[in-house]
């Protein structure tokens, strides 16, 4: 994908002649793939309805069809708000994607609206007429309107401030209510909708890129423990219709499965700065709930921080005010706290209980080393600043010279924090790095 770090003079007006050529792709796509899909579920037979008894006392408004009309002109401005090219591109690959995953579902899971829509006389009658022209009743689950309504949000927030940013997030909500007061949508149609559209925007990230990495046997261990606990929820979710809430809990556990297997860190969707996509804090919210309520647990028996020397700090998880000037935070499961706004922050993810690779490892000592040379004092944590932090901090010893091996540079931590936990894994890839760095000195200095 092109964006503009390849880009870099990319101007406003090339990107306004890019947004052109994608509202010409993306219009002809949108109205040929719904309406050929909305025609040919007309001739099928048997299709059903699905709606809740209670929604028969959902209020037609007739006034709403504007909000819900306005969707289309929202839909091709977003694609001139972006000051990017990668955010365009990423935009447009979104819309694309919600057109085809939509229509995929009318077809799969075809539903007709049940209720007779009043009639309705003025300027609201003649909009209602237009939408009947194009707009039969089925199409219904997902949602195209509320996964569009989703995704439009997500482009104009970052691009308003203030009292704009919420008048435009508060027309959005109008959109999606417009969905049920105009009658064309059910509620199921709705909750499926919203689905899609988070799915669609994890799945399209705007800042990270996905890529798979060879993992260890560790890592595989801890990828089958969560895929075994997402098929329990999924088999016990569809197999009793009260517990179909563990649908929730199953998708997150196989996103972190998926993390161990080979996506690492990226399922996150964590940046330098500790903010974390909101499609991703959705998806994964109950297992960020439980590993947060974990950390909880564990950290009220820790030192919140220990001193290694020379200005560097380990700690867990902040929960009260660092005094340190700078912070390496090392996890990808916990976002940033206001307990490390006022100092110099850089997050560089690694995934709980495994070890990373040596050129994770060197990445994150670049990071601690740079941080270091600026500020002078750093706290490096993780969720208890056991090991990913002491992993980290016991390579940058070494990386000093204030240590020789692998194996003095974990004592020297245990000296300082006795909690600390190194296994053989730990220091196995800690030894393999430093032999790298020893090389790489040797053949500077030939």
């Amino acid at each position: 994908m092109a964006d503009n770090t390849l880009l870099p003079n990319v101007s406003r007006s090339a990107l306004w002649r890019r947004a052109v050529f994608w509202l010409l792709l993306l219009g002809p796509l949108f109205f040929i793939t719904y309406g050929q899909v909305n025609l040919y579920t007309a001739t099928r037979q048997g299709v059903g309805s699905l709606a809740f008894g209670w929604e028969t006392h959902i209020p037609f408004l007739p006034w709403t069809i504007v909000p819900y009309w306005s969707i289309d002109l929202l839909y091709g401005i977003s694609l001139f708000v972006c000051t990017s090219v990668r955010e365009q591109t990423r935009h447009a690959y979104r819309l694309i994607m919600a057109s085809l995953l939509a229509c995929a579902g009318f077809l799969l899971f075809p539903l007709k609206f049940s209720f007779v829509r009043p009639s309705s006389d003025g300027v609201f009658g003649w909009l209602f007429q237009q939408l009947e022209m194009f707009d039969l009743p089925y199409n219904q689950a997902p949602s195209l309107h509320i996964i569009l309504a989703w995704l439009l949000w997500l482009r104009f927030w970052p691009h308003m401030k203030g009292y704009w940013r919420g008048a435009m997030s508060a027309w959005f909500l109008l959109i999606a209510a417009s969905v049920l007061t105009t009658w064309q949508h059910h509620i199921i149609d709705v909750i499926t909708g919203v689905v899609t559209g988070i799915v669609v925007s994890y799945i399209v990230p705007m800042q990270s890129t996905w890529r798979w990495h060879k993992t260890k046997a560790d890592s595989l261990g801890l990828a089958l423990r969560y895929g075994i606990g997402a098929l329990l929820c999924l088999v016990l979710g569809l197999m009793f219709i009260p517990l179909l809430w563990l649908l929730w809990p199953a998708a997150a556990l196989a996103l972190v499965a998926l993390g161990y297997a080979g996506l690492g860190e990226t399922i996150f969707q964590k940046d330098t700065m500790g903010k974390r996509s909101i499609s991703a804090t959705l998806l994964l919210w109950p297992y960020l709930f439980g590993a947060k309520i974990s950390m909880h647990g564990f950290v009220r028996k820790l030192p919140p921080v220990a001193e290694i020397g020379q200005g560097i700090f380990i700690g867990s998880y902040p929960l009260a005010p660092v005094n340190q000037q700078a912070v390496l935070d090392l996890t990808g499961e916990l976002s940033r706290n206001c307990h490390t706004q006022c100092c110099e922050y850089v997050c560089y993810p690694l995934m709980d209980l495994c070890v990373p690779d040596i050129q994770k490892l060197s990445s994150a000592v670049m990071h601690l080393k740079a941080l270091h040379q600026q500020r002078g004092n750093v706290l490096v944590h993780c969720a208890l600043g056991l090991s990913r932090s002491a992993l980290v901090v016991a390579a940058w010893l070494l990386e000093q010279g204030i240590v020789a091996t692998p194996e003095r540079a974990a004592q020297w931590l245990r000296e300082r924090r006795p909690q600390i936990v190194l296994h053989l894994a730990h220091l196995q890839v800690l030894q393999l790095w430093w032999e790298q760095q020893l090389q790489q000195r040797m053949n500077q200095d030939a």
